[in-house]
């Protein structure tokens, strides 16, 4: 069945509601797991979170429990890797820029103006990058879900005091980034003034002025509310980022292989669907934006690359990443460097 924005966003609060409805039902469960997530119950991202968490609940009979805790419940997204880590939660859906704290090479993806469409994307993450990612996480005592999830194309978005346009807007621009040296590394090619700031924080953050603008897809600008407190939108496109699903080794160890095989192909499904959620979202985003107040731009993409390739951003994280890494990633985008 084809979901609107509406019924994507109406949906929210109904889907939490019969998670934790579930988790009731079966108190007796013989695997019961937290799941954190840092975006909010109406995003399309935790309402299928729940749906696939639902639908593992039913598979196994009430074997096992998986309950939803959206819009950073559990702490920001560094806390909730630490606790993944630690065990001190089961699951987690963990942006794949903030894990990359952890798995430098879970950046390796959203390199500044690496991808061009999302045929790109998807070729990529469900073929060889995607097989890389998941075999360094898996060193770090992770474990990774086979599908990654969609957080879109990410946008450069400011207050009232600036609009975007080129590469000399930026200079000595303020902005918030996630908590990751790959998008600090690359505003500062550009000459802006990036703050790690976690998404917690983000609102603040722009309503108290401590940054002037942020970066993030237009379904987190939406979701976020941040069009409140920003004026104008650039339709940079400057990287692609999605959501790892990882499990905590000894939790996932725990489980019979039937039951870790319903978990994964349960998710790995609602992947899947989640990916065309965000289009679908993403393409009526910009009218919906438009009418909150924002005002919208598209700058040209080759100039900001120049700047890049100037400033030594690619050649950098070229040798960061390893020359097999970065050979697996050219393969679908075309020679960077």
């Amino acid at each position: 069945m084809k979901m609107t924005r509406r019924g994507l966003l109406g949906t929210g609060s109904g889907a939490v509601a019969a998670a934790m409805f579930g988790k009731r039902a079966v108190a007796a469960a013989e695997f019961d797991f937290k799941l954190g997530v840092d975006t909010p119950e109406t995003h399309p991202l935790t309402i299928r979170l729940v749906e696939a968490a639902t639908a593992v609940a039913e598979q196994s009979a009430g074997q096992v429990n998986i309950t939803v805790f959206s819009n950073s419940q559990l702490g920001g997204d560094p806390e909730m890797l630490s606790q993944v880590r630690a065990g001190g939660i089961e699951l987690m859906a963990a942006p794949s820029l903030t894990l990359s704290i952890l798995v430098p090479l879970s950046g390796l993806p959203s390199i500044g103006f690496a991808f061009q469409s999302y045929d790109q994307v998807w070729a990529a993450m469900d073929g060889g990058v995607g097989e890389t990612v998941r075999e360094a996480i898996g060193k770090t005592g992770l474990v990774p879900m086979k599908k990654v999830w969609d957080n879109g194309f990410r946008q450069i978005t400011s207050s009232s005091s600036r609009q975007l346009g080129s590469v000399d807007d930026l200079k000595g621009f303020k902005i918030r980034v996630p908590v990751t040296a790959l998008l600090t590394s690359l505003f500062s090619g550009l000459g802006a003034l990036p703050s790690s700031i976690s998404y917690s924080e983000l609102y603040s953050a722009l309503q108290t002025h401590i940054v002037e603008g942020q970066e993030n897809p237009l379904a987190q600008v939406s979701t976020g509310k941040l069009y409140e407190v920003q004026k104008y939108c650039a339709l940079s496109n400057h990287c692609w980022s999605g959501y790892w699903i990882i499990g905590n080794r000894r939790a996932m160890a725990s489980l019979p292989p039937d039951l870790l095989e319903m978990i994964n192909t349960a998710f790995d499904a609602a992947a899947v669907k989640e990916r065309a959620d965000l289009v679908a979202m993403d393409r009526s985003l910009q009218a919906e934006l438009t009418e909150k107040g924002m005002t919208f731009n598209k700058p040209d993409p080759v100039q900001f690359r120049a700047a890049l390739v100037k400033a030594g951003f690619y050649t950098q994280w070229q040798k960061t990443y390893g020359a097999d890494a970065w050979a697996a990633l050219e393969k679908y985008t075309g020679k960077l460097t």
